[in-house]
């Protein structure tokens, strides 16, 4: 006997929607057919309603150990699940220590099985200066791969994540390929950006715009251009987190073309947010790279609609709300908390108003990162013998984002007061319901930790 039937809704596949039933059983996908015939514990119908696979996002920051009052395991996961979200992988930074040894890394899993996390999740290592020796290691403990930065990544204090310099940036590709992982990168070039940055200061232009023209499109491209080359001669896979620019994304699809392996990412809130947005939300949209002119995000939009960009990733950064406020654009934290909000924002965005089809969303949400990290099979997509890992998404109830709905720690969003086509009705992880939008209720510590 089967755990769970869902059936009557639209299933979203690989390459189509089908109007087909899900049998689940012990957490799996067992059955997938136009009406499954089985008894089961439970029946759920599910007419109406489009079902997905669970976003896989592979870029969220949970500041666990040490840095739980900015967002932790339990608030950060429930925001995702409340948003159809089923896997995470999260940063290896601004956890106090970061994650740059098995130490680090084994402190930051006992405060994630103390804090409870509804759905499942993978961690990212950090590429540090000082810490070569630890790649293997965290490799071996199971990390996904290592996140370094090619600008200084902010935050204060002992312990910090650091800037990689260029010498450990090439010894660290060398090592990564060998170990079989990938590098994730923040590309900016940090000498253009620093000097931009202090002219403006010195100027005394502080404010949102002057923040945004101090990191441009430039300096994206020319770090990605350097990193490029380094991992050609190399041979280590990379991935461009938070792309920002369609510029960028043409330096990577040529390399691509070349044979290097490299994917790209981008966020929701550099498809859904650009600079003319800076005067009404001010600081709440700072982020690095900054939000883009309406004119470049209508390009990387046509990079999404050509199939040109690899994954979605929310990128969720926050902080308690006082350093959002704190001093001139400059001075603020910089960083988007949008984990609740990333696929109902690309089925809006996309599907809703510029007519994608939801299996290329669902490609870029779920299965080019499960793919791309090491979770495929088992996540990312709607096939037997897979993790019932689903979101069940209704394209007929529009809302309107209100701040009581966030589940995360502070409840800050740039997307609060945004009214959404569709709505996450309900998410399953490992077949269990973790979030019913009719009780706005979410499961606790469900989810575990998967190493690779």
């Amino acid at each position: 006997m089967l755990d769970l039937i869902l059936s009557g809704g639209s299933v979203v596949l690989k390459d189509e929607v089908a109007r087909i039933d899900i049998g689940i059983k012990d957490g799996k996908i067992a059955l997938l057919q136009p009406q499954i015939s089985e008894s089961a514990a439970k029946r759920i119908d599910a007419s109406g309603l489009h079902i997905m696979p669970g976003m896989v996002d592979v870029h969220v920051h949970f500041n666990e150990p040490g840095m739980g009052h900015w967002e932790g395991f339990a608030g950060g996961s429930a925001a995702l699940a409340a948003g159809g979200c089923t896997t995470y992988a999260d940063m290896p930074l601004n956890g106090l220590p970061p994650t740059v040894s098995t130490d680090a890394l084994y402190r930051k899993l006992e405060a994630a099985r103390a804090a409870g996390s509804t759905v499942d999740f993978v961690l990212w290592g950090g590429l540090m200066p000082g810490h070569l020796d630890d790649l293997e290691s965290l490799a071996r403990s199971g990390v996904i791969g290592f996140k370094a930065f090619m600008s200084e990544p902010g935050g204060d204090g002992e312990g910090r994540f650091e800037r990689i310099d260029d010498a450990t940036l090439y010894e660290g590709m060398r090592h990564i390929a060998a170990l079989g992982r990938v590098l994730a990168l923040h590309a900016e070039d940090e000498t253009m950006v620093s000097r931009l940055s202090a002219a403006a200061v010195a100027e005394g232009r502080t404010g949102m715009r002057d923040y945004a023209a101090s990191r441009p499109i430039a300096a994206e491209c020319a770090a990605v251009g350097k990193a490029l080359e380094l991992a050609a001669k190399t041979g280590c896979p990379l991935h461009f987190v938070h792309i920002s620019s369609a510029e960028a994304v043409d330096i990577i699809e040529e390399a691509k073309r070349q044979g290097i392996p490299v994917t790209v990412e981008t966020c929701p809130h550099y498809l859904t947010l650009c600079e003319d947005d800076f005067e009404r939300l001010g600081t709440l949209a700072k982020c690095a790279p900054p939000l883009r002119t309406k004119a470049d995000q209508d390009r990387l939009w046509q990079k999404v609609i050509d199939g040109r960009i690899d994954m979605i990733a929310s990128d969720h950064s926050p902080c308690p709300p006082e350093l959002k406020r704190r001093g001139s654009a400059f001075e603020a934290w910089g960083g988007i908390a949008g984990a609740q909000s990333s696929l109902e924002l690309m089925v809006d965005e996309g599907h809703l108003k510029r007519g994608l089809p939801l299996p290329g969303i669902a490609q870029m949400l779920a299965l080019n990162p499960a793919r791309r990290f090491g979770l495929h099979p088992r996540k990312g997509e709607i096939a037997p013998g897979a993790d019932a890992d689903l979101a069940l998404l209704d394209l007929r109830s529009p809302y309107t984002l209100a701040e009581e709905m966030l589940k995360q720690r502070h409840k800050c969003s740039p997307y609060v007061g945004r009214q959404l086509g569709c709505r996450v009705a309900a998410t399953y992880s490992r077949g269990q319901r973790v979030y019913d939008a009719g009780s706005g209720e979410v499961a606790s510590g469900t989810g575990s930790w998967i190493p690779v």
